[in-house]
């Protein structure tokens, strides 16, 4: 059996941040450069590309691991279907319902009504319901979610406590996304990254991040990819970007988070036989899974 040390374990997670900022920035970096439309060519392809850093830092760590005979880390979630998966659909309802109460919030208190129109124009831009559906789902949540939250959040719980990964997780992905405010054409270049809309919606990733966190405590990889699909097809289809509705979401989701982490404790852990057929995980941690680590 192979053990891994503190040491290894950090070294695991710098090379994660390492590949997906690396990845993602000169990919953006050349989009930028490019200028033009990301979902016209040749811009299309660097923007897209740099979306899936934190995927390829995820394969690049599960592959180091396998060859090296490594344990996945003890508190990652398995991605088996199960019983846990019927979390999915209600975690789903529950990020959506953030953005459609804080929309609705906003118009009440004298902000935009929320509505459909724009959500409409952009699903007959991108072809229809199903294009959008798989844009939505490609667009984030399968691009990012296996790294942020399978690989780089259970090495995170190693040495902190669930808030403190969440809140730092949450940091490092809103500084991730910065490149974006300079790539013409994107939500995040719209808002600006000097504005209230560009500072709220830095700001909301960090309890996006908890939420997210929170998912993939209960089922996985596919629960926090649910998660932020929801969150980000809800935005799309209301178009809740005018900063008081930005700022009403981020109110509700903040709620949210500290209601589900003050109430439900991390779930009790599964261990499960380690490579050399011992126990490898310790009391509390979390079994290891099939998800990408």
């Amino acid at each position: 059996m192979t053990t891994t040390s503190p040491t290894r374990r950090k070294t695991g997670l710098v090379l994660f941040w390492a590949v997906t900022f690396t990845t993602s920035w000169a990919c953006w970096l050349v989009a930028i450069l490019l200028g033009g439309s990301p979902l016209s060519s040749p811009t299309a392809i660097p923007y897209l590309l740099g979306g899936f850093g934190p995927v390829i830092a995820a394969i690049v760590l599960r592959v180091r691991r396998a060859r090296r005979h490594e344990d996945a880390p003890a508190h990652a979630v398995s991605s088996r279907p199960g019983v846990r998966w019927l979390w999915v659909v209600p975690l789903l309802a529950l990020a959506s319902a953030t953005v459609v109460a804080g929309a609705y919030l906003a118009g009440a208190l004298g902000g935009p009504a929320p509505s459909l129109t724009a959500g409409k124009d952009l699903i007959t831009t991108l072809g229809g319901p199903l294009p959008f559906v798989v844009s939505m789902l490609i667009g984030g949540p399968l691009a990012e979610e296996p790294g942020w939250r399978g690989t780089a959040y259970p090495r995170l719980l190693a040495s902190m406590g669930r808030l403190q990964a969440g809140l730092l997780l949450g940091v490092v992905w809103a500084v991730w996304h910065l490149p974006l405010f300079f790539i013409t054409g994107t939500v995040q270049s719209s808002f600006g990254l000097i504005s209230w809309s560009g500072l709220l919606f830095t700001l909301s990733v960090i309890p996006m991040a908890l939420l997210t966190c929170y998912a993939y405590e209960r089922a996985g990889v596919v629960a926090s990819i649910a998660v932020h699909f929801g969150v980000n097809t809800t935005v799309a289809l209301l178009t809740a970007t005018a900063p008081m509705t930005q700022a009403l979401v981020l109110a509700v989701q903040i709620l949210v988070v500290l209601g589900l982490l003050s109430r439900s404790p991390r779930p009790a852990a599964v261990t499960q036989p380690s490579r050399s057929g011992r126990n490898g995980s310790f009391p509390g941690h979390r079994c290891r899974g099939t998800a990408i680590r």
